[in-house]
Parts: structure tokens; sequence; C-alpha cells
């Protein structure tokens, strides 16, 4: 039983001291992002408040075609771009843009289209942030590291709880906080993993689904599904297809409403040619996701519409991201669980410092004492 607690104890600590520096950042770094975003929406207003205020004239929206004209010559035709359309009133209109000469996301009055302003995609405390919560700003090689790290987080939670499982029931609940601070560590350590272990795994399984999509490719095999992958442009007839132009995004977007009448429009991707459908994104009613992710497929030819699909009627992989995206940010839960989500984030970080911490205390006091003897 001692050499099988000992197997228990040294795969804990190699997974924590391996892995758990990674850990305490994703923790911290998304605890201060639920508190960073909107402060940083307070302290810049010019960005993401709409300039113009009047109610008569906010009822009217920017043509999108202009917009994406002058983002053409400025970027280049081969540029991504994407649109977030106000979803309150005060709100103002996103281009984010993905070019070879620059990223980031360029802040538009939704009702005159002029620039507001811009940011890069890693300018601003709030964006380097994110990039270092979301991909450690190794883009898809730090989506796939924090994947892996999660399952590195649910065996730390096993071994964990193992350690800990007590004798006799109910065990001993108390945090020594009298005695020393090696002691009070140690009883937080082991009762915090224990409490609040579930909850985080929450947090940390959710960021990991969302970040690297092999996972949703996974659960698509287990449940014997295909995924929902965007439609093919159809073959144009002889005459459209000497000279196929791009249609009219307005009119593209008018067409896609037309489609999900009961649902709001949040996103339009633009891809960088005509060789792949236009998405618009929706949120439909009763779901999760805040955004949405309910979409309409469009030719980017001709604005045929050529697919409708609520969050419900996608496959598994893609359906769960409409529940794991709120759930790891708290959203689906209002105030009470952003706050649960941010204190996921502390706790997390919290277990990895006093973690190594204890570990490096014992090694201290093991080596002093072997000096002693010696």
């Amino acid at each position: 039983m001692t050499s099988l607690r000992s197997l228990w104890l040294r795969l804990h600590r190699w997974f924590a001291l391996g892995l758990g520096w990674i850990l305490i950042l994703a923790g911290l770094t998304g605890t201060l992002l639920i508190i960073g975003q909107p402060l940083d929406r307070m302290v810049h207003p010019e960005l993401f408040q709409a300039h113009t205020t009047n109610a008569q004239q906010a009822q009217q929206a920017a043509a999108l075609a202009p917009i994406l004209a002058r983002a053409h010559e400025e970027f280049g035709s081969k540029a991504t771009l994407r649109f977030r359309l106000p979803q309150q009133t005060q709100d103002s209109l996103w281009l984010r843009v993905q070019a070879a000469n620059w990223r980031g996301t360029i802040y538009l009055d939704p009702v005159t289209g002029q620039e507001q302003g811009r940011r890069g995609e890693t300018e601003g405390f709030v964006n380097t942030l994110f990039k270092l919560h979301s991909t450690l700003l190794l883009e898809a090689n730090g989506k796939a590291i924090l994947a892996w790290t999660t399952l590195a987080y649910v065996l730390l939670l096993l071994t964990g709880v193992i350690l800990w499982w007590p004798k006799r029931w109910p065990g001993n609940w108390r945090i020594e906080l009298n005695k020393s601070l090696v002691r009070a560590l140690f009883d937080m350590h082991r009762i915090g993993g224990v409490i609040m272990g579930l909850l985080i795994a929450v947090s940390v399984v959710t960021g990991a689904y969302m970040a690297w999509r092999p996972l949703g490719d996974w659960l698509n095999v287990l449940s014997s599904s295909t995924a929902v992958k965007p439609p093919k442009l159809p073959a144009l007839a002889a005459q459209g297809a000497a000279q196929p132009l791009p249609a009219d995004v307005d009119a593209m977007l008018a067409s896609a409403r037309a489609a999900m009448p009961d649902a709001q429009a949040s996103f339009v991707q633009l891809p960088p040619n005509a060789k792949q459908a236009v998405r618009i994104r929706f949120r439909a009613p009763g779901e999760p996701h805040p955004n949405g992710i309910s979409s309409v497929w469009l030719d980017p030819r001709n604005g045929a519409v050529l697919d409708v699909r609520r969050w419900n009627e996608l496959d598994p992989g893609a359906a769960a991201v409409a529940v794991a995206y709120p759930l790891h940010t708290g959203e689906l839960g209002g105030v009470l669980m952003e706050i649960l989500a941010g204190l996921n984030g502390l706790v997390l970080g919290g277990l990895g410092i006093s973690g190594i911490w204890l570990w490096w205390h014992r090694r201290k006091a093991r080596k002093l004492a072997a000096q002693r003897k010696s």
C-alpha cells in the first residue's frame, strides 16, 4: 500500500512540475481576462461605443460594402475579413483583419461607417493577455500544448484525490492556520484541490476543447457522427462562369437574415477568395453561446443561400462549442458564474504555486537533514 501511494505521489509531482507552470499561467490569465475585458471597454469607449448616439440615426446601419472596399484597398484582396455586428444599441461595428501586412481589429461607427480607432492583434494589455491565455503566443502549437496540458490536469486531479482520500470518513477537512505556513499551505492545497477540482476541470477542459479542433473531431468519432462542413460552391452556368462577380455583402446579409428571421446576426465571415462560402453567424432563440454559432452559408459569386443550420443541427463536435464557450467564460450562468469562473482561475494558479513551493520546501528540508547526518 505504501509503495502504491508513493507511486501516486511521484506521478502527481511529475505532472505538476512538468506542466504546472502552464496551468498556473492559464488560470491567472483567465481570471485577469474576466476582469480586464469589461474594464477595457469602460476605459476605451472611443473603440467600443458607437460615436453616433442619436436614437433616430442609430436605427440605420452603415453599408458594409464600402467598408469592405476600403479594407481590400488597404490590406489587399487576399486578406481574411470578418465583421462583428453590433449586438447592443451603443456597440461599435468591428472589422477583424488577417492580412500579410497587419492583423487586428478596426472599430467603426455602425451608422456612418467611419473608423473610430484600431488595434493590432497583440496591441494593448487585454489583447496580449488573450493571446497568451489562448495560444501561449505560439499560435496553433500553443493551442495543442494547452490541450495536452488539460490531460495532465485531469491526471493531477485524479492522483490528488487518491492521495487525499481518507481512510475513514468524513476525514479531516480543517485548514490549520495557527501551526506553520507550510502546514497551512499544505491543507489549503489538499482541501482546495478536492473541493474546487471538478469545477476547475470544467474551465480547463472547455478551454482546451475550444482551442484545439481535433478534440471536436474525436467527439464526432465517439458519437459516430459526421462533421458538418461548409458547403462547396456549385458550378456556375456557362454565362455566369465566364466572369463571376462577387455578390454584394449587404445583399448577402439581407438574404441570410431572411433565411433565419428569428435570430440575431452576429458575424459576417468573408473568405479571402470567391472559392469558399461566406458564413454569416446568428444567435438563435434559446442558443447558449452569447455570439451564436447558428449559420447561413452563401455563394460569394451570386449571393445564393447554400445552407442554413441552427446550432443544434450541427454535428456534436461543433454544437458542443455553443455550451463550452459560455461555460468557460461563465456567461452561461450570469454574473455569479462569471465570478465562479474567475475564482476557478485564481484557485488553479494558487494550487500550482503552492504545490511547487511545498515541493521546493521539502526538497530543501531533505538536503539540510542529509547535511546534518553527514
